[in-house]
């Protein structure tokens, strides 16, 4: 006995230093897959939750902060504006370096104001083809355009190393950013370190078209393993810089407040480690994190969120294995978009927006909400998200409106007509109507789908639809190519001028996915960019989001609820607003061996 006892003793301080050793691995499954880690070339919002922790823009938000609160990142302070908020001038920390890569031939890499001007200057490459240049394009950086003009007119190069008068390196950390207009929140813009972050030439030079499998940046993760729609590896970057935890909740804040407690004044990044499954079916998705495999699961699918937490609480058996339930309005949209350039569906005359908006008041969309979505949003009223400044809680509009005998009135009127009697309504004129809504094979889609079918076969459409997956459907839409789909977006930006983007043609094939085009709109959205917030601008906002309303390139569905579940091994986790990095603040229990 005591020979056993003697050896146990012996073995205790072995099997604890494993234990200690051992590390922290955040393991967890996205729902769609991504499309690849370049920020100029990415499309896609879950390839947007791996690039913030491994690029870092100049500025970025307090974790804990609500309303949200923007804060430097690698800069020294936040950049400063000039009066007319058209110059602003960014002073890069000296000391930060880029995660270690061949690229840089055995020397440490040192971040610099050139690496901001050069990543930025990618998106205006024609050759990267940006799905974020719209964006980009909408600051307006003097001289930016017409240096892609000029390699798109002379079909050559874009000049890299051509002075550009809106982007100057001052020095070795000073950036001064000129803009052509008054761009007062321009800070918001360029807080997003999953697009905007710095960018060293020489590994975009060593990787040429196989950059998005080679991402380096200055982030707290690097990106060890990646199998493509199947498997995103990343660990803690060895030589990250000293940085701890630092945020502020605002007093009334209990969950902030008690965060900041437990965690302020730790180095970040806590976890060692982050493994990323791609698991696209609900059900899978569901049993893995269930059976312990996972230790955070984003999104409960909406087939579950009545097992997992009825009434909105957290299921007592999963509470009792120390689980914990974060239940969160979203700040994001689900739409049906048209394509505006499509020749059926879209345009501006007087049929083609009945049909639109035939199709958007025969959608019941709160019954999708109450079955498919197990009453975990809320029906939109508009385009604007909550949590963002054009926002207006308690609204009621058109765009809410489900009324199948007006639909009816509406497509009759405009010629819509069963001509042949088979159930399915004919173009003005008599010409078959040529519909086809777009979609992905997920089972919460195919009921999505289902509904849909029965609301249009009420009013007499029959709309066949296109199954293809979700990365191939989000290229076309891109493109222009495909006549409707349902998709989401969620918020970058605080500014409600992110949504307002949805209905400018300058945001054509980006954000305007459905690629609408009036010429107030278009307007409209220009004087919102370049207006403080206030009176006038809130107006303007409200009068962009009637037009929307009016000529309906999207149907604006809903905003869904997010209720996240984390393993009680898992410790720090909010749900950013509009951000998408949060690894660097949660902590693990390291597995056991």
């Amino acid at each position: 006995m005591h020979r056993l006892l003697l050896a146990l003793a012996l073995l205790l301080p072995s099997l604890g230093a494993g234990a200690q050793d051992a590390p922290k691995t955040l393991r967890y499954a996205f729902r769609v897959a991504e499309t690849g880690f370049d920020p100029a070339k990415i499309q896609d919002l879950y390839s947007r939750v791996v690039t913030p922790h491994i690029f870092e823009a100049l500025v970025g938000y307090d974790h804990l902060a609500r309303p949200a609160r923007l804060k430097p990142l690698t800069t020294t302070e936040l950049p400063v504006p000039s009066e007319d908020f058209k110059v602003w001038t960014a002073r890069v920390q000296p000391g930060i370096y880029f995660q270690d890569d061949p690229a840089f031939k055995g020397q440490k890499r040192e971040l610099t104001a050139a690496d901001f001007a050069y990543a930025w200057k990618r998106f205006a490459d024609p050759k990267n083809a940006s799905p974020a240049w719209s964006t980009m394009e909408s600051w307006k950086i003097v001289g930016l355009k017409a240096a892609r003009e000029r390699a798109q007119a002379g079909k050559r190069a874009f000049d890299y190393d051509a002075p550009l008068r809106g982007l100057q390196v001052l020095d070795r950390y000073t950036l001064r950013i000129e803009l052509e207009e008054t761009l007062p929140h321009f800070l918001q813009e360029i807080a997003l370190s999953d697009l905007f972050g710095a960018v060293a030439r020489e590994v975009v030079e060593a990787y040429g078209e196989d950059l998005s499998a080679h991402p380096v940046g200055t982030g707290p993760f690097v990106l060890r393993q990646w199998r493509r729609g199947s498997l995103i590896v990343l660990e803690r970057n060895p030589g990250y810089r000293e940085r701890f935890y630092d945020a502020e909740p605002a007093a009334d804040d209990a969950e902030g407040q008690a965060l900041a407690a437990r965690f302020k004044g730790r180095r970040i990044p806590m976890l060692d480690r982050v493994e990323i499954s791609i698991l696209t079916e609900d059900q899978p998705r569901w049993l893995s994190f269930l059976g312990g495999e996972q230790d955070f699961i984003e999104r409960v699918p909406e087939a579950f969120t009545q097992i997992a937490a009825p009434g909105g609480r957290l299921a007592p058996n999963l509470a009792k294995r120390g689980m914990r339930l974060h239940r969160t309005l979203g700040s994001d949209v689900f739409l049906l978009f048209f394509n505006f350039e499509d020749a059926v569906v879209g345009g501006l005359a007087p049929e083609q927006v009945a049909l639109r908006r035939a199709i958007g008041l025969a959608m019941d969309v709160p019954r999708e909400i109450r079955i498919v979505r197990r009453s975990a949003a809320i029906q939109a009223q508009g385009n604007y998200p909550p949590h963002t400044s054009a926002y207006r809680d308690g609204l009621t509009s058109a765009m809410g409106e489900f009324n199948p005998a007006k639909a009816k009135a509406l497509l009759d009127t405009y010629g819509y007509r069963d001509v042949d009697a088979d159930g399915c309504r004919e173009a003005p004129g008599g010409a078959p109507l040529r519909l086809t809504m777009s979609t992905t094979p997920e089972g919460n889609q195919r009921e999505i789908d289902e509904l849909f079918d029965k609301d249009m076969k009420r009013i007499g459409l029959c709309i066949p639809f296109k199954v293809a997956k979700w990365p191939e459907q989000l290229k076309a839409a891109r493109g222009g190519k495909l006549q409707m789909w349902t998709v989401a977006y969620s918020s970058a930006l605080i500014d409600g001028s992110s949504a307002a983007s949805r209905l400018a043609s300058s945001h054509a094939g980006g954000n305007n996915i459905g690629r609408f085009k009036h010429p107030e709109a278009d307007a409209l959205f220009e004087r919102i960019k370049r207006l403080p917030d206030g009176a006038e601008r809130a107006a303007l906002f409200d009068r962009l989001d009637r037009i929307g309303t009016a000529f309906m390139p999207y149907k604006f569905k809903g905003h869904r609820y997010h209720m996240d579940i984390e393993q009680a091994r898992l410790h720090g986790y909010r749900r950013p607003i509009v951000w998408q990095n949060w690894w660097e603040y949660v902590d693990m229990e390291a597995l056991q061996p």
